[in-house]
């Protein structure tokens, strides 16, 4: 894959939600595994967050709810993965 002429997953649209900081940075992780065909998963995120699991499942829950992001594989050791969608699927604050 060319990741120099690829477009990043990041959208500005994220910071008009009035989200936490901890929940846009869950976020900001997702789209920075995606920018490098990582894939976005519990593990993943887990190597980049630099808080507890406990708020990063919250912020992940949240995420979701607003259908920031969708999962769509989950094992029963709790290692799901996720993907992102686009803005305009969002949930309005």
């Amino acid at each position: 894959m060319d990741l120099q002429n690829q477009t990043p997953a990041m959208n500005q649209e994220i910071f008009k939600l009035a989200l936490s900081v901890e929940t846009i940075s869950v976020y900001l992780i997702c789209c920075s595994l995606t920018d490098v065909d990582a894939p976005i998963s519990t593990n993943n995120i887990l190597g980049m967050w630099n808080s507890t699991e406990s708020t990063l499942m919250e912020c992940l829950e949240i995420l979701t709810n607003k259908n920031i992001i969708r999962r769509i594989i989950s094992d029963s050791d709790g290692n799901d993965v996720y993907l992102l969608t686009d803005a305009d699927e969002w949930e309005p604050e």
